[in-house]
């Protein structure tokens, strides 16, 4: 067998009782790590069990996602099966510019900005779908203001037109809070499209203790 390519596998729910949610979408993706448990990125299964094909997966935690079922062993005679996690940690070089670059600076859109900032208006407080919101720059754009994350911020349509070309405080508009410039780690959490307990459990342990997020994700659970 090719190591280039894993086996096909059939995709079956996990087992009662081994803490992994019912019948997950196969849209879920799995956090993976590095070895020293360093959020690396988000992969879907068919990465993951390539990885377990590799043998590039160290070790896995969280809940079981996946139980895929392969070809039949040659000297056991057992069918293969490759049970997926919702977090792995894989062997390997990590390429994770967070640890490598001390002047890392993640890349800034607005799907990611709407979540840092919790989907609120950072002017009025209100809490708006993602159809209402656009991005705000503190020091205007067309003024000399960076496209930068600690520049901008999530404003309703409302107040961003309502503040146009100027800055907050020429507009008699008050912040309502600081913006910054997330980690890898939590640059790791914005981008996920469905983060599960666990997963969310995990990122969390990474992100600095003085992070805005750890207010935002309780809020946004309650």
């Amino acid at each position: 067998m090719s190591p280039r390519s894993a086996p096909k596998k059939s995709l079956h729910a996990p087992p009662a009782g081994r803490g992994a949610a019912a019948q997950p979408s196969l849209s879920q993706q799995v956090l993976r790590t590095d070895v020293a448990g360093m959020p690396l990125e988000w992969i879907d299964y068919r990465e993951a069990v390539r990885l377990y094909h590799m043998g590039q997966v160290a070790y896995a935690c969280g809940s079981l996602l996946y139980r895929l079922r392969g070809g039949t062993n040659a000297r056991s005679g057992e069918r293969t099966v490759v049970d997926v996690s919702s977090i792995v940690a894989t062997t390997g070089h990590s390429h994770n510019p967070g640890t490598l670059r001390s002047d890392y600076m993640p890349p800034l859109n607005n799907e990611t900005l709407f979540k840092r900032d919790g989907y609120l208006c950072l002017y009025c407080g209100l809490k708006f779908q993602t159809p209402l919101l656009s991005r705000d720059h503190i020091r205007p754009f067309c003024r000399g203001g960076e496209d930068s994350w600690n520049n901008v911020v999530t404003a309703c349509r409302r107040c961003n037109n309502a503040k146009a070309s100027r800055t907050p405080e020429e507009a008699g508009m008050q912040l309502l809070a600081v913006p910054f410039t997330p980690t890898y780690a939590e640059y790791i959490y914005l981008k996920g499209r469905r983060v599960l307990a666990d997963q969310m459990e995990y990122l969390l342990a990474h992100f600095p203790r003085t992070s805005p997020l750890h207010s935002r994700i309780r809020a946004g659970h309650h």
